[in-house]
């Protein structure tokens, strides 16, 4: 199996950080990042080949790296953001993929059981209404995950000193998947 991965937004944050929390100045590139580069650990220790590890702000040359390596799991790594309230995990899949549902379904689980955080759900992207580019123009079976809120203070906590555990919960749902998808 082989696997892309896509810490989100522009390297360095320039010229998109994503999320930032206005109190403490965490951006979302870095965590995204971080967290990119320690699955990739990860996954590389359990023996999976990681065929890519890119951030950038062109979600086209995001996508054409994915497709021309002919990866088969492509995951997006993200920070969620909206009123300092909202809290908790969701993962994203395309809408009409089973593979992807059954991907981020792993990786659902495994960041809730791990981290504790709010089970927000998995939910299906669908294009016009609410697409996310990576997922409807990825060939490999794809999931964006928003690990958490980087605008409320208990998820900024966690994002800030739990990257490794979130790193850990994102590789241990994408070898779950592996071993599920060699069992059908």
């Amino acid at each position: 199996m082989r696997v892309f991965l896509n810490p989100g937004h522009a390297p360095c944050g320039c010229p998109d950080p994503g999320a930032v929390n206005s109190g403490t100045g965490l951006r979302e590139c870095d965590v995204a990042k971080n967290i990119a580069d320690l699955v990739e650990k990860h996954l590389t220790k359990a023996g999976v080949s990681v065929s890519g590890n890119l951030q950038s702000d062109d979600l086209y040359e995001v996508v054409c790296a994915s497709n021309n390596i002919d990866a088969d799991v492509f995951v997006s790594i993200h920070c969620n953001a909206f009123n300092g309230v909202a809290n908790g995990t969701e993962t994203w899949h395309y809408h009409t993929s089973k593979y992807g549902k059954q991907l981020a379904e792993c990786i659902q689980r495994q960041i809730v059981n791990a981290l504790g955080t709010e089970d927000r759900g998995i939910k299906g992207a669908e294009p016009g209404r609410n697409g996310l580019y990576v997922l409807s123009n990825t060939d490999a079976v794809a999931v964006l995950v928003e690990t958490a809120f980087i605008d409320n203070a208990e998820d900024e906590v966690l994002l800030r000193t739990k990257q490794d555990e979130f790193a850990r919960a994102i590789a241990r749902g994408i070898t779950d998947f592996e071993q599920e998808t060699l069992n059908q």
